[in-house]
């Protein structure tokens, strides 16, 4: 079947499937209520973002269909991961779980994860036998999965206005599909990317609008599951090449979230309160600036930054930390700028609530 038609019948199933999901969380009442860390005003169905984990549902049933089934089992730690965190995050979306649930939930698909990149173990489909993987010293893996499990929430605590998780997540799966298609042997199944990207699309449609015009949000499900996606198709290719540097992938949200904790901890504040501090949030809030032109304007960034890796840095080790350093410098500076001079609207917006 030509490609093309192939990703047209599964763009429908995602959407026709989207659909349905928006008829039981209307009948369930899983919906979304403003707090103080929102930026929006009324109430909206929560949970939209299932679809990212369904893709990968779907994707199965479609590599099964062709007959590649032995090529899902090479991916089934990782796919256990997902579904284990895609599960206890609509729980979660939908009765508010305790934060120990959630986090060790995530700290076990991330072990499964790791051990789906060959860190812990390879399995061999053939004969259902675990062969060693790399070796990594205990300390180093114990921060490894850590910093995979920040980074993780930070991507869910970035998920705060229309279409930033949806048009975020394109910034880095195309590039990924580049990268993909330029290795000599490519690090993950272009289909699962492709088809990832088609579930991205349809939930676009439905978040990717002005304020107030969201047909429904991506929830913990659904930010917290492309989350995992993303760097289990980041940590593969880093595998495969040796190269940390590839995190430059996911450089505008991590210097967004990382300075925001950062200056958080300067304000002596509790980092498991809800907040309107991150750099989009004061550009949503406090400057107005449309959700779907902050949206943009962090694809954009990425984009720019992630193609520039790609094509313009050589593709040397050297090369390779200059530019991120580099990048990462010029990022930090520009937040801390955007906030020595916009700040100030976030503390009057806060002594307003007090009064």
């Amino acid at each position: 079947m030509n490609i093309i038609i192939t990703y047209g019948i599964i763009f429908v199933i995602l959407l026709v499937l989207e659909l349905a999901y928006f008829k039981i969380a209307d009948k369930c009442n899983i919906i979304d209520k403003p707090n103080e860390r929102s930026s929006h005003s009324t109430i909206v169905l929560r949970g939209g973002g299932v679809i990212f984990a369904i893709s990968t549902l779907v994707w199965i049933a479609f590599q099964n269909g062709f007959g590649s089934w032995s090529l899902v089992l090479d991916y089934l730690p990782f796919l256990s991961g997902l579904i284990l965190v895609s599960c206890v995050s609509l729980v979660d979306d939908i009765y508010s779980l305790p934060d120990s649930v959630r986090l060790a939930a995530q700290f076990v698909a991330i072990g499964l994860m790791f051990w789906n990149l060959g860190i812990f173990g390879a399995f061999n489909v053939s004969n259902g036998s675990f062969v060693s993987g790399i070796i990594i010293p205990t300390l180093i893996l114990l921060g490894a999965l850590i910093v995979c499990v920040g980074a993780t929430n930070i991507i869910n605590f970035m998920d705060g206005i229309n279409g930033i998780t949806a048009g975020y997540s394109l910034a880095v799966l195309v590039p990924l599909f580049l990268l993909n298609n330029m290795m000599t042997e490519q690090f993950i199944m272009n289909s699962y990317i492709g088809i990832t990207i088609l579930g991205v699309l349809v939930f676009c449609l439905f978040n990717f609008r002005p304020k107030g015009k969201a047909k429904c949000f991506a929830g913990d499900v659904g930010s917290i599951s492309i989350a995992f996606i993303m760097l289990f198709a980041i940590g593969r290719m880093i595998v495969q090449t040796g190269d940390v540097t590839y995190l430059i992938l996911l450089l505008v949200y991590g210097v967004d979230g990382c300075m925001t904790i950062f200056h958080r901890i300067m304000l002596h504040e509790n980092l498991g309160e809800a907040h309107r501090k991150h750099a989009y949030q004061l550009m949503a809030n406090e400057l107005r600036i449309g959700h779907v032109k902050v949206t943009l304007l962090y694809m954009v960034m990425q984009l720019v930054v992630s193609l520039g890796f790609i094509y313009l840095c050589p593709n040397t080790i050297a090369s390779h930390w200059i530019y991120l350093l580099s990048a990462i410098v010029v990022f930090c500076i520009a937040y801390i700028l955007f906030m020595k001079k916009y700040y100030h609207l976030h503390e009057e917006y806060l002594a307003s609530l007090k009064n």
